[in-house]
Protein backbone atom coordinates (compact mmCIF):
# COMPACT_ATOMS: atom_id res chain seq x y z
CA UNK A 1 0.00 0.00 0.00
CA UNK A 2 2.32 2.31 -1.16
CA UNK A 3 -0.68 4.78 -2.13
CA UNK A 4 -1.42 5.31 1.07
CA UNK A 5 1.96 5.97 3.33
CA UNK A 6 3.16 9.70 4.99
CA UNK A 7 4.75 10.85 2.51
CA UNK A 8 2.18 10.30 -0.22
CA UNK A 9 -0.65 11.64 1.81
CA UNK A 10 1.68 14.72 3.02
CA UNK A 11 2.60 15.50 -0.95
CA UNK A 12 -1.02 15.24 -1.70
CA UNK A 13 -1.77 17.70 1.28
CA UNK A 14 0.79 20.33 0.22
CA UNK A 15 -0.68 20.38 -3.65
CA UNK A 16 -4.14 21.02 -2.29
CA UNK A 17 -3.04 23.62 -0.05
CA UNK A 18 -0.90 25.43 -2.91
CA UNK A 19 -3.88 25.02 -5.18
CA UNK A 20 -6.40 26.25 -2.85
CA UNK A 21 -3.93 29.09 -1.95
CA UNK A 22 -3.31 29.68 -5.66
CA UNK A 23 -6.82 29.84 -6.32
CA UNK A 24 -7.90 32.34 -3.42
CA UNK A 25 -5.58 34.89 -4.74
CA UNK A 26 -6.34 34.71 -8.05
CA UNK A 27 -10.05 35.24 -6.71
CA UNK A 28 -8.77 37.69 -4.26
CA UNK A 29 -6.24 39.66 -6.82
CA UNK A 30 -9.44 39.85 -9.42
CA UNK A 31 -11.50 41.62 -6.42
CA UNK A 32 -8.92 44.32 -5.52
CA UNK A 33 -8.95 44.87 -9.38
CA UNK A 34 -12.62 45.69 -9.85
CA UNK A 35 -12.64 47.54 -6.87
CA UNK A 36 -9.79 49.62 -8.14
CA UNK A 37 -10.99 49.93 -11.65
CA UNK A 38 -14.54 51.25 -10.41
CA UNK A 39 -13.03 54.16 -8.16
CA UNK A 40 -10.96 55.40 -10.90
CA UNK A 41 -12.03 58.22 -13.42
CA UNK A 42 -14.14 57.26 -16.33
CA UNK A 43 -11.58 58.36 -18.72
CA UNK A 44 -9.18 56.32 -17.35
CA UNK A 45 -11.15 53.09 -16.80
CA UNK A 46 -12.50 53.53 -20.46
CA UNK A 47 -8.27 53.77 -21.51
CA UNK A 48 -7.86 50.34 -19.59
CA UNK A 49 -10.95 48.62 -21.12
CA UNK A 50 -9.72 49.28 -25.01
CA UNK A 51 -6.25 49.15 -24.01
CA UNK A 52 -6.04 45.45 -24.97
CA UNK A 53 -7.92 46.16 -28.72
CA UNK A 54 -4.35 48.29 -28.95
CA UNK A 55 -2.69 44.97 -29.78
CA UNK A 56 -4.93 43.64 -32.04
CA UNK A 57 -4.56 46.08 -34.68
CA UNK A 58 -0.85 46.05 -35.83
CA UNK A 59 0.57 49.85 -35.99
CA UNK A 60 3.60 48.61 -37.99
CA UNK A 61 2.54 46.33 -40.86
CA UNK A 62 3.71 42.94 -41.10
CA UNK A 63 6.57 41.68 -43.45
CA UNK A 64 5.78 38.70 -45.35
CA UNK A 65 7.29 35.71 -44.79
CA UNK A 66 11.11 35.64 -46.16
CA UNK A 67 11.30 32.19 -46.70
CA UNK A 68 8.80 32.68 -50.03
CA UNK A 69 11.42 35.13 -51.52
CA UNK A 70 14.69 32.61 -50.81
CA UNK A 71 12.58 29.93 -52.28
CA UNK A 72 11.93 32.59 -55.57
CA UNK A 73 15.58 33.44 -55.55
CA UNK A 74 16.96 29.50 -55.04
CA UNK A 75 14.59 28.94 -58.64
CA UNK A 76 15.96 31.96 -60.62
CA UNK A 77 19.74 31.41 -59.44
CA UNK A 78 19.09 27.63 -60.90
CA UNK A 79 17.40 28.83 -63.89
CA UNK A 80 20.40 30.74 -64.86
CA UNK A 81 22.29 28.35 -64.65
CA UNK A 82 20.18 26.23 -66.59
CA UNK A 83 20.80 28.73 -69.47
CA UNK A 84 24.37 29.89 -69.35
CA UNK A 85 24.70 26.13 -70.07
CA UNK A 86 26.86 25.48 -66.81
CA UNK A 87 26.58 21.55 -65.96
CA UNK A 88 24.20 21.07 -62.93
CA UNK A 89 25.42 21.18 -59.39
CA UNK A 90 25.60 17.10 -58.80
CA UNK A 91 27.77 17.07 -61.71
CA UNK A 92 30.51 19.90 -59.99
CA UNK A 93 30.35 17.89 -56.73
CA UNK A 94 31.04 14.58 -58.46
CA UNK A 95 33.92 16.42 -60.28
CA UNK A 96 35.63 18.13 -57.94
Amino acid sequence: MDLLSNNTIFIFFVFVALVTGLFSFVVWAMLKMVTWGKSMSKGAYLFLAFFPLISIIPIIPIPPPTYENVQKAKQEQKKRKEDSGDPPDDEDELVS
